[in-house]
């Protein structure tokens, strides 16, 4: 095998013997790095540190990771202009962050002959909003629910 010392030099082609003397010589460990070469790769190193320097540096990778949240902005079909601006002004917000969003628009009652007026609140939204997002979902009835998810641009 092909034997990578403890400060990372070549110390050549070596039997496995003479390769776990090395290693116990260090008081470290022989640790196969490339089994598929040919001859295989091995090198003499303290393998528990080795993984405790992984892990650490995949809790950074991690702590810089973004979260995609999925935000959620709940309507009903006869909101008002004011209302309306209060929510589309959020619906913005959360897609600069970007954050996914969640538009709702909750049917009540009778509401649910008039689905037409809904549909036009959230094509309006859709309008309004492709400034900081574009449709990720189409909009769809869920029950009592017309929704679609908005995700930035």
């Amino acid at each position: 095998m092909r034997l990578v010392g403890p400060d990372g030099g070549q110390l050549g082609v070596v039997p496995i013997q003479k390769a776990l003397e090395i290693a116990n010589q260090n008081e470290l460990d022989l640790v196969e790095v490339a089994p598929q070469a040919n001859p295989p790769v091995c090198r003499v190193m303290d393998f528990s540190k080795f993984k405790y320097d992984q892990e650490k540096k995949e809790r950074e990778a991690k702590k810089h990771q973004k979260q995609g949240r999925l935000k959620e902005i709940r309507l009903k079909p006869n909101i008002d202009d004011h209302d309306y601006a209060v929510k589309l002004k959020q619906t913005i917000n959360f897609l600069n962050r970007k954050d996914k969003v969640k538009v709702a628009m909750f049917f009540r009652g009778r509401q649910m002959e008039h689905i037409d007026l809904g549909r036009k609140v959230i094509d309006r939204m859709i309008i309004d909003s492709q400034v900081a997002g574009q449709v990720e979902k189409e909009p769809g009835m869920e029950g009592r629910v017309l929704s679609l998810v908005l995700a930035p641009k």
